[in-house]
């Protein structure tokens, strides 16, 4: 929930600026989320949790949220696992 003190601030702000923050900061959630996705793949791959196919499943949901967020994506594998 935003601070009572910022709202005027945004409220300040153009609207391309707003627009700008806003793009940034989605562009900032997809980059940690995708991050950590990656990172739970890893572990899943390490044998640290179970693996049902869940390593796959998570690097596409991050290959999927990479790609509407316009950023260019690994090419996908040729082979899909048991998910």
């Amino acid at each position: 929930m935003l601070s009572q003190s910022l709202v005027p601030a945004w409220n300040t702000l153009s609207e391309g600026q707003q627009l700008e923050l806003a793009h940034h900061a989605m562009r900032t959630a997809i980059d940690t989320v995708s991050g950590q996705i990656d990172d739970l793949a890893q572990e899943i791959e390490a044998g640290i949790l179970p693996d049902r196919g869940g390593a796959e499943a998570l690097r596409l949901l991050a290959s999927l949220l990479r790609l509407a967020a316009g950023e260019e994506s690994e090419p996908w594998p040729h082979t899909v696992g048991t998910a």
